[in-house]
């Protein structure tokens, strides 16, 4: 009997482990995604910077959260030994893994909106102190708890900040994130003359393309292995993830007037938003909250860069920081029985949480980037940026006519 017991634990262990390695490598798969998304959308002589950043961002990233950031966040670090990390088919490694691919999604998402313009090495300095310090103190705010803010809205609000998959602790942070570092960085060189917009058109239609259906493959492993274990796998959360992705898609292309750049970030958008409340949402409601969110981004990306004047070069702010936020706040509405979903959820908490979320995100930004800018620089030279990021730092073009 003893021996069944151990072999059905061990059964139950094994199956978490892999069930959970299978959504860090699908969440890994989607640094291709942010990686094709910016290579199709930057100009020609910048897209070899785009594919170094997101490589070289995720290797900083995996050892700033490995050594630092999940310490910081949940107070375990793996200073033992290896028959120690092992047990339990090291599960706890593996959980590590999932949630250092959703840590190194931040600088992924920044990089995109400070794009074209940025130095290598200054952003490479702000990655590591992002993912080993500003992104897991809110981290564990939320997720685990840490700091007693959660268990405070639950005693005065019926229930904490909930955020399954991340839509405000990932996607908003990057986004408000992104949002300080591009103020910092100012427009890129003949964005704007005499007031008004200049286009830059994308460099490739086909790769931003491929970049969006890769995030989108590798989004369901963000959202539905969001439940860690195999016993709390849900088909809501997938079908959720579904709704939510075509309402944006759907709404973008109306709302964008059938512009591919639209077009392809809109699904994109209602999975950021639908990452908060997937799990207690009902579909109908998710579907609404896809659509919210791709009209969202569409008039968002449009007013900041023509009226407001923010070079967001991927509109990295309006599709992951306003998206995400608005993916806090409909978790509360839609999240409600009133509303077919499971309750649970306070909308209080919801915008408590969000707007805490943006506080840390614009402070954590700031600080980050401001120091770097004051004692090493953020931008590449005139000269540099006239020549593109590719020649002037990596020293060769995308394709031998460079």
């Amino acid at each position: 009997m003893e021996n069944a017991h151990s072999a059905m634990d061990s059964l139950v262990h094994g199956s978490n482990t892999l069930f959970i390695l299978l959504g860090a490598i699908l969440v890994l798969a989607m640094h291709a995604g942010f990686a094709f998304l910016e290579v199709g959308t930057v100009r020609h002589k910048n897209q070899v910077n785009a594919l170094s950043k997101i490589l070289s961002d995720f290797a900083i990233s995996a050892v700033a959260y490995f050594f630092v950031g999940y310490w910081v966040a949940y107070d375990v670090s793996f200073f033992e030994p290896a028959s120690t990390l092992a047990t339990d088919h090291g599960y706890a490694l593996v959980k590590c893994f999932f949630l250092l691919t959703f840590a190194a999604a931040i600088p992924a998402i920044i990089s995109g909106g400070i794009a074209e313009r940025a130095r290598f090495v200054p952003q490479m300095c702000a990655t590591a102190l992002i993912v080993a310090f500003v992104y897991p103190f809110f981290e564990g705010v939320v997720w685990n708890g840490k700091f007693g803010i959660q268990d405070w809205l639950s005693r005065h609000l019926g229930a904490g900040f909930h955020d399954f998959a991340g839509s405000v602790v990932v996607h908003a942070m990057g986004g408000w994130l992104a949002l300080a570092a591009v103020l910092l960085l100012g427009a890129r060189r003949g964005r704007y003359r005499e007031g008004r917009l200049v286009a830059f058109a994308p460099s490739s239609i086909p790769f931003l393309a491929l970049g969006s259906w890769i995030l989108i493959i590798g989004w369901f492993g963000f959202n539905v292995m969001s439940a860690q274990t195999l016993q709390g796998v849900s088909g809501l959360v997938a079908i959720n993830s579904l709704m939510a992705m075509v309402g944006g898609t759907l709404a973008a292309l109306l709302a964008g007037r059938n512009d591919p750049g639209f077009l392809h970030n809109g699904p994109l958008a209602g999975l950021v938003a639908i990452c908060a409340g997937s799990d207690i949402m009902h579909p109908v409601g998710a579907l609404v909250t896809g659509v919210i969110a791709g009209v969202l981004f569409v008039w968002c990306f449009t007013a900041a860069q023509n009226r407001w004047k923010i070079d967001d070069v991927l509109g990295v702010w309006p599709l992951h920081g306003v998206c995400g936020v608005w993916g806090g706040v409909a978790c509360g509405i839609f999240g409600q029985t009133a509303l077919g979903g499971l309750g649970g959820v306070s909308l209080t908490s919801q915008l408590l949480g969000s707007l805490m979320g943006i506080v840390v995100a614009l402070l954590g930004g700031f600080a980050v980037y401001g120091v770097i800018k004051l004692l090493h620089g953020l931008r590449l030279s005139q000269e540099e940026e006239f020549h593109g990021a590719d020649l002037s730092i990596h020293r060769i073009g995308a394709t031998s006519q460079d």
